[in-house]
């Protein structure tokens, strides 16, 4: 798995991976169209530039140069305080190929890895609608713990109000979970 900082030639790779089982038809996300991807590049670029965001292009590792390969998705650094220091870690989608497949796990992996080791944070946060199941799901199996809903948190595309759950992940926890993600990791190969 490699991250590379999002930017405008990734587009036609977004694309074909948002293409890889039409992710932007689940209601309960808010993948972009393939019309609408330059537009959502951009969108997290500019959010970069005020400070508030760091987006990513996730690709998978090229298994005969060892560099990059295909694009299967997006990640981000989000509502960053770097005061706190503290970040949230959202805003993720991968091809429906590349689900449970470990590769969410290595870029969770290699985005907490930073946040905890090199940017000093106390605490990474994660939020996703109450509606989707498989996020909630996923982001219990990283090792976060859910720290509560909020209710009629934000309105989704369609002008209706969501839940938000907020999970996290404390700095003494790291250890442990970053054993179990490289445990996890390790069975995926």
């Amino acid at each position: 798995m490699i991250l590379e900082p999002l930017a405008p030639e990734h587009h036609d790779g977004l694309v074909a991976a948002a293409a890889d089982g039409e992710l932007w038809k689940l209601w309960y996300t808010s993948v972009p169209t393939p019309d609408g991807m330059a537009a959502e590049i951009q969108r997290r670029l500019d959010l970069q530039a005020s400070g508030s965001m760091l987006p990513f292009t996730t690709k998978r590792v090229d298994p005969a140069t060892g560099g990059p390969g295909d694009i299967i998705g997006m990640t981000t650094y989000m509502n960053i305080d770097a005061a706190t220091p503290r970040l949230e870690i959202g805003s993720t989608w991968n091809a429906a190929s590349a689900q449970r497949t470990g590769t969410n796990t290595e870029s969770k992996l290699l985005l907490l890895q930073h946040a905890f080791e090199v940017l000093g944070c106390p605490a990474v946060e994660f939020r996703t609608h109450w509606l989707n199941r498989q996020s909630r799901e996923a982001i219990a199996r990283l090792g976060a713990k859910q720290d509560g809903v909020l209710r009629n948190h934000s309105r989704t595309l369609d002008g209706l109000l969501r839940d938000t759950v907020v999970f996290s992940i404390l700095e003494h926890e790291w250890p442990m979970v970053r054993a179990g993600l490289e445990h996890r990791l390790n069975r995926h190969r």
